[in-house]
């Protein structure tokens, strides 16, 4: 008998033990689960019949909040067991992907099954498969035949592999396997990358490098920063470092309310939503910064979103005001502005609150001086609106005890009356309630900063911005800026550039414990972030750690460069951090990843993974018909190869309203035109800016011609267009093509 024959009936058998042992837990939490279950229902019961009895009865509150405690036990009991038998339903159709043998000193060679879950029998505590994330499978990442070690709790273990062994299974049966040396075999990895796209990302834990297993298990670094070139898993790394982070943070008491991620909108946060929990862990809180916005700046104006800033800064291109739009959001964002804001909220608090002298009846109880004294003496370092409104508390309950102490005289006086003391008590009680409230809307005029209007006021008076801008570096067209701004203001508008500065403004006058319980923050697209966006989630995840992922060559209404990463490591000033450069891309083929990289200006070290397939087309059309045409007959040819989504790529959102309108006409197109859309199978027309992060079998680059694409904004929105495909890439256009196109 061949040794491959052996070893193929040997693993069989092993197959057939695991998914017995699958098969009797996924019995067992089954019948654990409908026993909850009863539990469940009989304790809610329970307390709804007790509760009814003593609703009203004080007394018998502590009663009912331990009623409430043991549903609230029974219930995480419960969901507990509703994992349990999702896991392993999930398993029986793949337990494990990998092995790995490993003789430690001393002991005999052991066999370390690796799977997405760990898998031991409650009965005899032997071990079938250990989840990905342990310490032991880290190896299997890592390490090559012969010599090799893991870090476990007790210290670092040491020992020789003897085996690394990958595996296909699938619906319960093994397709196939074979042994590898040096690194997760190019088989594997063949079979993966050329596979369809899904409207969802995978997990990618059978494919894991060893440059992407040392970012997922990084437990060392207070702020990591990667910067990876697109198609280099950046995102699917991220979201597998918080799964590896809610594993390990078992021991370190991390949940997943304690986790959240920063996307660059809501149709990314939808495409990579179930990441998570196919690898077994619960969602996390996915946050875009126009949430943020949405959700603190209340205050009457109608605020710009992200993509509708790119939108107007895109389609602006060849206008007029271009140059004052552009320098606006760049000079919004910088290390000068958070300068300016700095000062202009230190200004607030020394010269813009106007304290006034508090009388009653007609006796001074705080004077102006010593009220601005009691606010300046700030040795706990409140922000100013909190010191404000211990002012105005102070102020209250002084001006309370001396009405308690008028009214009671009053009441003296009344007592010794023959008539009407019913009504003169009740005229004076009504007399105190409108001279409180009168009283507390005078306290508001300098107890209250309102942040829009500080901010406004900055604009609106050109002295007190160049004062608070002395020797700073200022854009050339500042005045202009300024003009723009003050007018956007009075249309009650505010653009993007203008929401982070109200937020930095705000969240310094106000403080913010919103997110108090956060202690990971995962920042995906970092080049979209200006250093104001990062000062902001400074102030919002005070307490964090950061893992920051970004490709400064897909930056786009700026040129990128690594200076970006050394702002956001002097902003978040950890005691640890580390940057990491991922140049090797896996998304793309090779032709399409070749193609791109032409597109670049620098000399961008990219490495492709040798997957080759057909080289890009670029295809020239008669007029705007021919190429809907065109495109539509490609797209059948598409569909008839077996790509299942395709995305056809336009610079702007106007420009993919337009094209989606008239493609419908010859074949089955949706928009994707907004930042909460969802991906589905198909044909998606997107505008560019929309596209980052997604990935298509096939795209369709929609009339890039040298009118529309000339700039290096557009070349940049023209390089995230292209390196959307995983497959195919198919470039029309026009006219004359773009210049890019001829580099």
């Amino acid at each position: 008998m061949s040794n491959f024959i052996k070893n193929q009936q040997e693993e069989n058998m092993y197959l057939s033990e695991t998914l017995k042992a699958i098969e009797k837990e996924l019995i067992k939490e089954t019948e654990n689960l409908q026993h909850k279950n009863k539990s469940l229902i009989s304790s809610r019961k329970e307390m709804w019949e007790a509760g009814v009895h003593f609703s009203d009865d004080v007394d018998r509150i502590p009663e009912l909040l331990n009623y409430l405690s043991e549903v609230s036990r029974e219930s995480r009991t419960y969901d507990s067991v509703v994992k349990n038998v999702e896991k392993y339903t999930r398993m029986i159709n793949t337990p494990y992907f990998a092995r790995i043998d490993f003789k430690e000193e001393n002991y005999d060679s052991e066999k370390i099954y690796i799977g997405m879950h760990s898998l031991i029998d409650s009965d005899t505590k032997d071990i079938y498969i250990y989840d990905w994330r342990a310490p032991i499978s880290s190896m299997f990442y890592r390490c090559e035949l012969g010599n090799g070690s893991y870090i476990s709790p007790q210290g670092i273990i040491e020992g020789n592999i003897t085996l690394k062994r990958q595996y296909k299974i699938e619906k319960s049966v093994l397709k196939f396997f074979f042994d590898s040396s040096v690194k997760i075999d190019d088989e594997i990895l063949q079979q993966v990358l050329s596979r369809n796209a899904s409207p969802k990302m995978r997990n990618i834990v059978e494919t894991i490098q060893k440059e992407q297993d040392m970012i997922i298990r990084d437990t060392d670094n207070e702020l990591l920063i990667v910067q990876g070139v697109a198609g280099s898993g950046k995102t699917s790394i991220a979201l597998h470092r918080i799964a590896f982070l809610l594993y390990e943070g078992l021991s370190s008491r991390l949940q997943a309310n304690n986790v959240i991620i920063i996307s660059p909108n809501d149709t990314f946060s939808r495409y990579i939503e179930g990441v998570l929990p196919e690898l077994g862990e619960d969602n996390v809180e996915n946050l875009t910064f126009d949430k943020i916005i949405r959700k603190h700046i209340c205050c009457g104006y109608l605020t710009e979103s992200r993509s509708e800033q790119l939108e107007r800064l895109v389609t602006a291109q060849e206008k007029d005001d271009f140059a004052v739009l552009d320098s606006s959001i760049k000079f919004k964002g910088s290390v000068e502005f958070v300068n300016i804001l700095n000062r202009l909220v230190r200004y607030c608090e020394k010269h813009l609150i106007d304290f006034q002298d508090i009388y009653y009846d007609k006796k001074i109880i705080y004077t102006r001086q010593e009220l601005r004294n009691f606010f300046l003496d700030n040795k706990i370092n409140l922000p100013i609106a909190k010191r404000l409104n211990r002012i105005e508390n102070m102020i209250l309950n002084k001006i309370h005890a001396l009405r308690k102490e008028r009214l009671q005289k009053i009441e003296e006086v009344v007592e010794k009356c023959d008539n009407h003391r019913l009504e003169i008590k009740a005229f004076a009680r009504l007399m105190a309630i409108k001279e409180s409230d009168n009283f507390i809307n005078y306290l508001k005029k300098f107890t209250v900063v309102n942040y829009v209007k500080l901010y406004y006021k900055m604009f609106s008076n050109k002295k007190l911005f160049l004062m608070l801008a002395r020797g700073l570096q200022l854009p050339r067209n500042i005045e202009d800026i300024l003009e723009a701004t003050e007018i956007n203001f009075l249309k009650n508008k505010i653009n993007y550039e203008d929401c982070a500065a109200l937020l930095y403004i705000k969240f310094k006058l106000e403080g913010s414990d919103n997110f108090s319980q956060i202690k990971q923050v995962v920042i995906d697209e970092a080049q979209d972030y200006y250093p104001l966006q990062y000062e902001v989630f400074k102030l919002l995840f005070k307490e964090a750690r950061y893992t920051v992922l970004g490709d400064y060559n897909q930056s786009l209404e700026r040129q990128g460069n690594a200076n970006l990463y050394n702002d956001i490591e002097r902003i978040f000033g950890k005691k640890k951090s580390i940057k990491l450069f991922m140049k090797k891309s896996f998304r793309s083929s090779y032709e399409i990843n070749r193609f791109s990289k032409k597109l670049l200006d620098g000399k961008e070290e990219i490495i492709s993974f040798d997957r080759h397939e057909e080289e890009p087309k670029i295809i020239s059309a008669k007029d705007i018909y021919n190429m809907d045409r065109l495109i539509s007959e490609d797209i059948d040819e598409l569909y008839k190869k077996g790509y299942e989504t395709i995305g056809v790529i336009c610079k702007t959102r106007s420009a993919a309203l337009e094209a989606e309108h008239r493609l419908k006409e010859l074949v089955s197109v949706k928009i994707l035109d907004k930042s909460e859309d969802e991906i589905k199978k198909g044909v998606l027309v997107v505008p560019s800016y929309l596209a980052k992060g997604l990935e298509f079998d096939a795209v369709i680059v929609y009339n890039a011609s040298n009118r529309k694409y000339k700039s290096e904004i557009d070349r940049r929105l023209f390089y995230v267009a292209c390196t959307r495909a995983l497959h195919q890439l198919h470039v029309y256009y026009v006219g004359e093509k773009n210049k890019f196109l001829s580099i």
